[in-house]
């Protein structure tokens, strides 16, 4: 009779522990997508390349455009490769936390967001950072890979023949967009509707970030890239 009295207590006492287990699988992972994102690598890479600090040169954006211009193209391609991988290893995190707090596509697409939250807003140098793009481009690749592989190439198509990367990344990113909504509510493919809510969210970030390029590429004076080993626009990317 005792023993069954004490049964209760001992499962009583182990269900606030199993609450608090859940919600750090829950927002462990969401912290270490923030703070994977806000790395700046640009200025890390950038200041083992021997650059002081990245934003005291060319725009002084933390993004890969502006290393390769101050650095040049190998500085650069290691900054966008970390970039992206932030975002990747970020969703990979997700994906192994084995959280049942919150529905699993929401927990990817909130995690998607803090890491690129992160990049834009980085804790650690004062929450001024990049445009997010390159990050955006990781978690993408792991949630979305079709749609993200064919927007990435209207990017460097319209890079290629505009050579201007920040009119390359608005029209990735509402191309992205655009195949998403398609995909959905047109082709009834069957799609989490947060996905959706997140390649909008992405195309305004990245439209927003790149407000003043929009209004330089509107008014003809828009820098453009040079495939030399530097390159003369250096606000476009990151």
């Amino acid at each position: 009779m005792t023993e069954n009295h004490k049964a209760p207590a001992r499962t009583a006492g182990r269900a606030p522990v199993c609450i608090t287990m859940e919600l750090a699988r829950t927002a462990i992972p969401i912290l270490l997508a923030y703070l994977l994102g806000a790395i700046p690598f640009a200025l890390l890479v950038g200041r083992l390349a021997g650059i002081d600090d990245i934003r005291k040169h060319g725009s002084g954006n933390l993004g890969a455009t502006n290393v390769w211009r101050v650095a040049g193209g190998k500085v650069a391609s290691a900054v966008f490769a970390l970039d992206i991988a932030k975002g990747i290893v970020a969703i990979v995190i997700a994906r192994t936390a084995g959280q049942s707090l919150i529905d699993h596509d929401l927990f990817l697409v909130i995690c998607a967001a803090a890491a690129v939250l992160g990049h834009i807003f980085p804790i650690y140098i004062g929450f001024k950072g990049g445009k997010g793009v390159n990050t955006a481009l990781g978690v993408m690749i792991m949630l979305l890979p079709i749609e993200t592989m064919i927007s990435l190439a209207i990017f460097i198509l319209v890079v290629a023949i505009s050579r201007m990367i920040s009119l390359g990344s608005i029209t990735a990113a509402i191309c992205l967009a655009a195949i998403v909504l398609i995909e959905k509510y047109a082709l009834g493919h069957t799609l989490a509707l947060t996905y959706v809510v997140l390649v909008v969210f992405l195309a305004l970030a990245v439209i927003v970030a790149h407000r003043s390029n929009i209004a330089r590429i509107a008014a003809g004076t828009e820098n453009r890239l040079s495939f030399g080993s530097r390159t003369r626009e250096a606000d476009g990317h990151g």
